[in-house]
């Protein structure tokens, strides 16, 4: 009995190492992709054990005391835990709202017959993308300081009173949400157009 499961044994191996030799191209263009989820996937989860000690730099992760769940009762404990999953919540729902807004503008787009306004208008939507986050939100306090911000000259102008924006809770959900969606919407756009682009004129001829 043990010599037959030996020679399964070897009988499989050997399958693996055929089909290895006969299929190693691609293996090999497997591997990049499997060495890129190593490297930035799984090898910084080593990381993740710092939830469950009470780290400190000085001794390291493995040096640090293991605490188990106990910053995650403090947390769920906390006096602002439910302000914190209502907001998160909150601010997420809102965001899912605006998901059809890159669908309709680039169903906007795929309508243009000015090749000159189409791109430019692609231009200017998708530019945002390449800003980073710490430069997008130095622009937005620069725009909305509410001594020197554009936005307040503005609306003191207009004979209004300057609004402290970035301090006011019932702007802060707003101005998170819109900025994000202003970054991305360039973004988003271009992939549905890239999906319009490929669907045939004489579905939409039919369709008329």
């Amino acid at each position: 009995m043990a010599g037959n499961e030996l020679v399964i044994k070897q009988n499989r191996w050997n399958h693996i190492r055929n089909n290895f030799r006969r299929n190693w191209q691609l293996y090999a263009f497997l591997f990049p992709t499997l060495l890129f989820f190593l490297i930035f996937h799984y090898i910084p989860m080593y990381g993740v054990q710092i939830a469950f000690r009470e780290y400190y730099a000085t001794l390291g992760i493995l040096g640090s005391p293991w605490v188990g769940f106990d910053h995650f009762e403090r947390f769920f404990n906390s006096y602002y835990f439910w302000r914190l999953l209502k907001n998160t919540i909150a601010i997420n729902l809102y965001q899912l709202l605006l998901f059809p807004l890159p669908i309709i503008f680039a169903l906007m787009l795929n309508e243009l017959r000015n090749g000159w306004f189409k791109k430019w208008s692609q231009t200017l939507t998708y530019a945002p993308h390449f800003i980073s986050v710490v430069v997008a939100v130095g622009m937005l306090v620069a725009f909305l300081d509410p001594l020197t911000g554009i936005v307040n000259l503005a609306i003191q102008g207009l004979g209004g009173e300057s609004i402290d924006f970035l301090t006011s809770p019932e702007w802060f959900r707003h101005i998170y949400v819109w900025s994000g969606e202003w970054q991305s919407l360039g973004w988003g756009t271009i992939i549905y157009l890239a999906a319009l682009a490929g669907v045939n004129p004489e579905l939409h001829e039919a369709a008329k």
